[in-house]
């Protein structure tokens, strides 16, 4: 072989293993120097190497935020997308705030392109420098190079988007909780058993992340090239049992050496008794009164409970805040019933947006903790039907209850953004819903005791779980 040819072959072997390495994982070279003025032109780049994964996510909850579901007989396209609570009630008419959470750009209203691959948001789940933070009001956009933006008054800093896309790897425990710790608008307020103490816990607030093991989300919520991460939550899901993640997904079923345990084990889920409280470094909010906002009050005058939380706030109305919370236990199969938008409501009674379904009886069900949610919010009192709201808008908004502290209007606003018809008439009404508790699981010997459970003053209410009594002592009759 001639000197030239041989240079020439060592080159293209060189360039082979350059490419190799750089999709392989080496991002820093393949990306280069960019530049990028926004994030899709990220997201093209990637799918240079990555087109299938990309095509496989955008079948995923992640980027639809819904799929079809089976509730009372009927298919329904049912998720965040649509799905009403309890905290900033629901996305339509509310997009551009929302949607900051989504792994996408730009859905800044009911008109959103699911189909464009160049929508998905890369980075947000995969770059590990820490500094990529979307904009807020921002249709899932950050702040882009020459930007001036401000959110609460304070500068939004603006991303080094070569520095984020060089970065990416495996998603760390903090670009999961960028959503996941901060729902329901702020850290620590929705779920008690995921917020920012999760980022980087000691092993007493959850000895699988912050034990010897030092797990990833992804060691349990596992996804594969089809993103298709496994676990749902219920706020959005009425279940179906294929996706529900289990303790037993890792754990054998009989991974106790008393056989009394791995007895109970059968009818009691292993969270009930190894995540005794939630909400232990930071308090959760349990109650969310939508009635009582609008009410100038001064600073000084807003009182705070014994966490330092305030307990008013004019845009959102009264709170209460807990931690190191007891959980509700009811029975569980691993679906719920739910309310359904458009559904009829005794607004007399407490409106159960969800509701774990199960029984003593029923053989698929399990004793399960859960977080309460409780609250008033309001409801179109002519149809009977929860409202939706335009709570959030830009400071020009006519409708925008955030801006002009106008029910009537807010909600005519939200109803027209869900396609729901509105009287013209509203109320308000207490709700309920229900998140299991998953998360924050103690060290074996700090898991509950029998008397925990059938002790002279046991947390469970053994009556409301359809016993006469504690089955462990004799009922006299």
């Amino acid at each position: 072989m001639k000197l030239q040819s041989i240079f020439a072959h060592a080159a293209l072997l060189l360039g082979l293993a350059l490419a190799t390495t750089a999709t392989a994982g080496n991002h820093a070279d393949y990306v280069g120097n960019g530049p990028f003025k926004s994030g899709p032109e990220v997201t093209k780049k990637c799918m240079e190497c990555h087109d299938a994964e990309t095509k496989a996510f955008m079948k995923s909850v992640h980027w639809t935020w819904s799929r079809e579901q089976v509730v009372n007989g009927k298919k329904v396209e049912l998720g965040k997308k649509n799905a009403l609570n309890n905290f900033c009630i629901g996305l339509p008419g509310n997009w551009a705030r929302c949607t900051s959470c989504h792994a996408g750009y730009g859905w800044k209203d009911g008109k959103f392109d699911f189909s464009k691959a160049e929508n998905v948001d890369c980075l947000v789940c995969h770059e590990t420098t820490g500094t990529y933070k979307k904009f807020p009001a921002g249709a899932g956009h950050p702040a882009y190079p020459g930007e001036d933006k401000k959110f609460g008054g304070k500068p939004w800093p603006v991303v080094d988007l070569v520095k984020v896309a060089q970065s990416v790897g495996k998603p760390t425990r903090a670009a999961c909780g960028s959503c996941h710790f901060y729902g329901g608008g702020g850290d620590h307020v929705k779920h008690g058993d995921l917020d920012s103490s999760m980022t980087s816990p000691t092993p007493e607030i959850d000895v699988h992340m912050g034990g010897k093991a030092q797990m990833s989300c992804q060691s349990c919520h596992k996804g594969g090239k089809d993103h298709a991460v496994k676990g749902e939550a219920l706020s959005v899901s009425v279940g179906t049992g294929k996706r529900i993640l289990g303790c037993t997904d890792c754990h054998k079923a009989t991974v106790h050496k008393n056989a009394f345990l791995n007895k109970h084990a059968k009818k009691v889920a292993c969270q009930t008794c190894h995540i005794p409280s939630f909400a232990k470094s930071l308090p959760t909010k349990t109650w969310w009164d939508w009635s009582t906002a609008g009410k100038d009050v001064k600073p000084e005058d807003v009182k705070k409970d014994q966490y330092g939380q305030k307990l008013y706030d004019k845009m959102k109305g009264d709170f209460k805040w807990e931690k190191d919370v007891v959980p509700a236990y009811y029975w569980f199969n691993g679906k719920v019933d739910r309310y359904i938008a458009g559904d009829k409501i005794d607004p007399k009674q407490v409106v159960k947006l969800t509701a774990a379904q199960g029984t003593r009886k029923d053989p698929n069900a399990k004793l399960m903790p859960f977080k309460v949610m409780r609250g008033k919010q309001p409801y179109d009192s002519v149809n009977n039907t929860i409202a939706y709201v335009n709570v959030f808008g830009p400071p020009t908004s006519e409708t925008a209850y955030w801006v002009k502290y106008d029910w009537d209007k807010a909600i005519a606003a939200g109803m027209k953004a869900a396609g729901q018809p509105y009287s013209g008439k509203y109320g308000f009404v207490e709700t309920s819903m229900v998140w299991s508790v998953n998360h924050m699981v103690v060290p074996k010997d700090q898991a509950l005791k029998c008397n925990d459970c059938h002790g002279e003053k046991g947390r469970l209410d053994w009556k409301a779980l359809g016993y006469a009594g504690d089955p462990m002592k004799k009922i006299k009759k």
